[in-house]
């Protein structure tokens, strides 16, 4: 399974809290909902609909997961709604425990354990693992040389602090552009892929 990191992010490689207000104030950060005015159907959306065709399951850290699990289940007669929810998902966490696995198709992966059983999953069988939001775990992913492609939908918007994607290791990681759409929000649509060294 290849994995597939899928973030909105601002032009200064901000990701937090795209989707609303109250979902990630850490650090005191105050832009929450920030992605809305940029969301368009055809292309931003698109963009979500393509990756999420292409997955056999996604693949959450626990605060994004426990958003969507709060959501994703009201959501009925709508074929995306539909797909997240039929999907199979796995959550890393270290605190939740199976019982707290309502969301349908949830798998737990323990956070002492997770990145062996995700070393795992990307040997298996399969097409994508999805890693949509989460950013702790996909930065974390990217430090540990595991992703395999990066979508990212890089709004025009620059928001002066808050949480990267990206690792501050001081490691060099090449990447590939294999497309790039623009909608007419001025919105870029970019998808990388991760040239693994050695």
């Amino acid at each position: 399974m290849r994995i597939v990191i899928t973030e909105f992010v601002s032009l200064d490689g901000v990701v937090q809290a795209p989707g609303g207000a109250e979902e990630d104030t850490d650090g005191g950060f105050a832009h929450g909902g920030w992605s809305g005015p940029y969301f368009d159907p055809e292309i931003v959306g698109g963009a979500w609909d393509s990756v999420l065709e292409k997955a056999d399951a996604l693949l959450y850290g626990r605060r994004t997961w426990q958003g969507m699990a709060a959501a994703w289940p009201q959501q009925k007669d709508d074929p995306f709604a539909d797909r997240m929810n039929a999907i199979r998902k796995y959550v890393v966490s270290g605190t939740l425990g199976e019982a707290d696995l309502t969301w349908n198709n949830s798998t737990l992966l323990a956070g002492d354990k997770a990145l062996d059983r995700i070393r795992e999953l990307r040997a298996g069988e399969g097409r994508d693992l999805l890693v949509p939001g989460s950013p702790s775990l996909a930065r974390t992913l990217l430090a540990e040389g595991l992703a395999d492609e990066l979508k990212l939908i890089v709004m025009p918007v620059l928001l002066g602090g808050g949480k990267s994607l990206y690792p501050a290791d001081g490691s060099k990681r090449p990447l590939e552009l294999v497309s790039t759409t623009t909608s007419p929000a001025g919105v870029n649509v970019c998808t990388y892929r991760v040239l693994h060294e050695g």
